[in-house]
């Protein structure tokens, strides 16, 4: 099996699939080279056949995608209902249900647009209706509430991390029909992994009204505590811009604790997992 990093890119004979857990360095370099280091061209026109496979992988991460936005919003209004807020419960949004979630433009259009221009596609569910007067602390109630939407996506990023690995290590005594099946759920763990490690990183920033800003609230002084919170009205607008004009503040650590993730299960990815992203 002929491989080479020469010049950013990765060469390869045919892949043997009966050894699928040997992911070379090579391999691993140029992809979190790709990660760290996107090019700032355009990117290469693509072949029916490459256009065919990316669109297939995003139709494989729309479920996994789903389904961690809308376990962030679930967090939120599970933590808000043991801190004494029943708002999201009576609402009937203390649900699974992705259709409760869903929101037109967070949920359909931002991941469209993001997918276009930044090449991943990113969004949000609807979010969660609390209220927190009704917080038995309310500085206390506020901060775990607003922190348990990331600590959600930490722990399903964690989780999808050990399932790639646990799918890795059966692989090894499967039978050579079940790889691609195998390979496909990985593809899917993996996009999960992505984009909850994104959701959490996004959602730390201290930008009203993201979840950060409501621990950043509390450890300024009361005066510019009030001040920072009125900037919540154009919180969106600086959102976007952020996302569109920045993508660097937030990307750049998302990139290094991919990275830390990518270490611990790439020896464990089937051939053309990693690829397919």
């Amino acid at each position: 099996m002929a491989r080479s990093c020469e010049g950013g890119k990765l060469e390869a004979d045919v892949v043997d699939v009966k050894a699928p857990l040997h992911f070379d360095t090579c391999q691993r370099t140029v992809y979190l080279s790709r990660l760290r280091h996107p090019s700032p061209s355009l990117p290469p026109r693509r072949g029916r056949s490459d256009l065919t496979n990316s669109i297939a992988s995003i139709l494989l991460a729309v479920p996994v995608i789903l389904f961690s936005m809308v376990a962030h919003e679930y967090a939120h209004g599970y933590a808000a209902l043991r801190q004494g807020d029943p708002t999201a419960y009576q609402l009937g949004r203390l649900t699974w249900n992705p259709i409760k979630h869903i929101d037109p433009f967070m949920t359909i259009l931002l991941p469209l647009m993001t997918g276009y221009f930044l090449h991943f596609p990113f969004g949000g569910a609807k979010p969660v209706p609390v209220n927190p007067r009704n917080y038995r602390k309310f500085k206390r109630g506020d901060i775990i509430v607003s922190l348990a939407g990331i600590a959600a996506n930490t722990a399903l990023a964690v989780l999808f991390t050990l399932l790639v690995i646990l799918i890795g290590l059966i692989a090894r005594s499967a039978p050579a029909g079940w790889m691609e099946t195998l390979a496909l759920l990985q593809v899917m763990l993996v996009w999960g992994i992505l984009f909850n490690v994104l959701l959490a990183v996004f959602n730390l920033l201290p930008i009203p009204p993201l979840d950060g800003s409501h621990v950043m609230k509390y450890l300024l002084p009361p005066a510019w505590s009030l001040r920072y919170q009125q900037a919540g009205r154009f919180g969106l607008l600086i959102v976007f811009a952020v996302a569109f004009l920045m993508p660097s503040l937030f990307l750049v650590p998302v990139s290094g604790v991919f990275s830390l993730a990518l270490r611990v299960f790439a020896p464990f990815a089937l051939p053309g997992v990693l690829g397919a992203l």
